[in-house]
């Protein structure tokens, strides 16, 4: 689940602009993107993986696989649970998810303005 990136800095007297989307690929694929770490935002607000899937409108056997694949590439848990009972179980982020989230938003800021400085260097001839 990506979602393209657009420039901050869109001049808009241009007619087109440089648009991309980031992610880490691990070993086994898509490591850390926009959705997944949507995703580890919501099990922080949340405290359950089964709120935060169901607030993306994505099944909770899904939202599993993703931090399955999140975990096993981290080489570490990035989200610890607890198994239900009186209170009921729940999901925290362990402070590598905590990292995960913050490197994801890090390189994300750099790689929007890297979009504006490119779109900033378009050619008025190519468009206008």
């Amino acid at each position: 689940m990506q979602t393209t990136i657009q420039s901050a800095k869109h001049n808009e007297n241009r007619n087109c602009r440089w648009r991309g989307r980031l992610w880490l690929e691990g070993p086994d694929g898509t490591f850390l993107g926009y959705g997944r770490v949507v995703l580890l935002e919501r099990i922080r607000d949340y405290g359950s993986i089964s709120q935060a899937a169901k607030s993306m409108e994505m099944s909770y056997k899904h939202a599993w696989d993703l931090l399955d694949s999140m975990n096993r590439q981290a080489g570490g848990k990035l989200v610890e649970t607890s198994r239900g009972g009186k209170q009921g179980g729940g999901a925290r982020l362990t402070p590598a998810g905590e990292k995960a989230i913050e490197t994801f938003w890090r390189f994300h800021r750099k790689f929007n303005m890297l979009l504006a400085e490119m779109t900033e260097e378009l050619d008025t001839f190519l468009c206008g």
